[in-house]
């Protein structure tokens, strides 16, 4: 490497280091709190561990990226405010041979995210559902927080607005543990123990509205105790499409287009149009899961491309220039992509392939502006 690609590659590289542990703290600051709540709430510290290993890798699909353009536009435009470009140019150096090393750098972290996306992520969803239920089963009501509806127990949702060790203030419980009435409970207080596998909620002040099918009518009682079973038992977890990694997404998307084949060759007309219907829209949201991944990963590369030329546009040393740039085309690319997302349950557009949109809308606006800038 030459003395002039160092020192590029130095700036960019030590901007981007910078630029990363800024946003991977700012990232983590929830996920931090959310941390000390579990030690505060007496979770056991091995599942605190586990839960943190998992999830502070996840932070980095989104660091990466953005700490690449971050380092791109503010290195870039300081040294065209700087006249450094134009000293390269007066000395006949080919400017593009200088930026080959960011990017490089770029599109070997756009290659790492999608090995982040596709293994590492998908396998942070799975350890951290399963995580929730190793604590409700570990640790009960300890570490649920007063102020969001619970659905971790079956047939029963249950909400609080406040908490004082095993007593629940302004308690509602939605019961569908009756196929043929849902009830709602209510409670100003009430005390929460453990029988077995079985969670007793000794209700102060109670409404209960219907009684049950046959007295569709609301009842109070002064004291009432509640029982939903089952509630510690432990669960097998399902995994959801977020949770399959690089091969169990192919293989799915393999299945379903064999189930697809087989439907049109034996099925009778009668049906078959609504099950072709039903398994093209699984398999476009399963593409779409697997193509959001990529086009993820690839942000970095793309950031880079982008970032290089308009950051040597802006020619002025003012950082907030720089960021209010990166912040537009971060929210531009991230957006669009949603955007794209949404329409995944429509399979007749093709969401699994317009979601590569902003990918070939910033590789369209890097092939303008790096000629015209370089």
């Amino acid at each position: 490497m030459k003395t002039l690609d160092r020192y590029v590659f130095g700036s960019f590289f030590s901007s981007f280091v910078l630029a990363f542990l800024v946003l991977s703290f700012v990232l983590t600051i929830g996920l931090m709190v959310q941390i000390v709540g579990y030690i505060l709430d007496g979770v056991p510290m091995s599942l605190v561990g586990e839960f943190a290993a998992v999830c502070f890798p996840e932070t980095l699909q989104w660091t990466m990226p953005l700490a690449i353009l971050v380092s791109s536009v503010l290195v870039f435009s300081r040294m065209s405010a700087d006249s450094e470009i134009a000293a390269m140019r007066a000395c006949g150096v080919n400017v593009l041979s200088v930026i080959k090393w960011p990017i490089v750098f770029g599109l070997c972290c756009a290659m790492m995210g999608v090995w982040i996306n596709n293994e590492i992520v998908p396998r942070g969803h799975e350890v951290r559902r399963t995580l929730k239920k190793k604590v409700s089963i570990t640790t009960g009501l300890e570490v649920l927080e007063p102020g969001r509806i619970i659905d971790d127990f079956p047939k029963v949702k249950i909400y609080f607005g406040a908490k004082e060790g095993n007593w629940l203030y302004d308690l509602i419980v939605m019961d569908y543990s009756n196929k043929d009435v849902e009830r709602m409970i209510t409670a100003s207080k009430a005390l929460v123990t453990s029988e077995g596998r079985d969670v007793s909620l000794d209700l102060y002040n109670m409404t209960v509205d219907p009684v049950d099918a046959e007295h569709p009518t609301m009842a109070r009682a002064n004291r009432f105790q509640y029982f939903i079973k089952d509630a510690l038992k432990e669960r097998k977890y399902t995994k959801k499409l977020k949770d399959l990694r690089t091969l169990e997404l192919i293989d799915s998307l393999r299945k379903m287009q064999e189930e697809v084949s087989s439907v049109k060759r034996h099925k009778h007309e009668e049906g078959k149009r609504e099950m072709l219907k039903a398994l093209r829209k699984e398999y476009s949201k399963t593409g779409t899961e697997f193509s959001k991944r990529i086009v993820f990963a690839l942000a970095s590369f793309c950031f880079v491309l982008v970032g290089i030329p308009l950051g040597i546009k802006a020619q002025r040393k003012e950082s907030s220039v720089g960021m209010a740039i990166s912040l537009g085309i971060a929210l531009g690319y991230y957006l669009l992509s949603m955007l794209m997302m949404s329409l995944q349950s429509t399979y007749k557009v093709h969401p699994e392939i317009v979601i590569f949109l902003p990918v070939v809308l910033c590789m369209v606006i890097a092939s303008y502006l790096i000629p015209k800038h370089l």
